[in-house]
């Protein structure tokens, strides 16, 4: 057991990554979209769970309990689906609870992300995942207003849950890095604001993102 959280811990941010990735695009290779809903899903969590762990060694009694609490919340949630998933106000608290828990990733990813004056294969995969946790964050937070309000966005699959979520996964990566191809638009004042909002985030995080290594590189050939 001490091995796997010595490995876990060692290699987190890239393990950290393929779980992203994986969570985000796996829809690539299905088109069972209810076998996604019921089976995919939850698994998809219990292996970002699992990835999330090695970020969180060493960080204190709180935040180790935070993360197994945030942990088992979002794994629970899809399977709560079959029992509850024809109930909106679920979706609504489902979301909520998986913004926290990107939130709460995404926030310990970027104080590592500034602390060290060093680049090495560990900056480079945290750098990465703070971009899809930025995508994750404004999938699900769209999805919360989608769920409060069908008419929130033009273009979006309503048909199954994870139509929905993958829509808003394309819709979101094509906002924070700006390409916006017009297929899915905001409809409503506040989808627009946030819609706005998480574009400039994007834009941000990769201008600073780039200052970030920048000095970390000089800083590096300086020593």
């Amino acid at each position: 057991m001490q091995t796997i959280l010595n490995f876990i811990h060692k290699e987190k941010y890239e393990l950290l990554l393929l779980a992203l990735v994986q969570h985000l695009f796996i829809g690539i290779f299905l088109s069972d979209l209810p076998f996604y809903t019921k089976v995919i899903w939850p698994i998809n969590m219990l292996i970002l769970g699992i990835a999330s762990v090695g970020v969180f060694i060493e960080k204190g009694h709180w935040k180790n309990l935070i993360q197994k609490v945030l942990f088992l919340l979002v794994f629970a949630l899809p399977i709560g689906l079959t029992f509850w998933g024809s109930n909106p106000y679920y979706f609504i608290f489902l979301n909520i609870g998986y913004v926290v828990f990107f939130s709460f990733i995404l926030w310990e990813v970027l104080n590592y992300l500034i602390k060290p004056s060093y680049i090495n294969t560990d900056i480079i995969s945290a750098s990465a995942c703070g971009y899809f946790l930025l995508i994750e964050i404004s999938t699900f937070l769209l999805q919360f207003f989608v769920y409060q309000n069908p008419q929130s966005f033009k273009g979006i699959d309503l048909s199954c849950p994870a139509s929905t979520y993958m829509d808003l996964v394309y819709f979101s990566s094509i906002t924070l890095t700006s390409i916006g191809f017009g297929d899915i638009t905001p409809n409503t004042h506040y989808t627009k604001l946030i819609t706005s909002f998480f574009g400039i985030a994007g834009q941000f995080y990769s201008v600073v993102l780039v200052g970030i290594l920048i000095s970390k590189f000089v800083s590096k050939t300086e020593k």
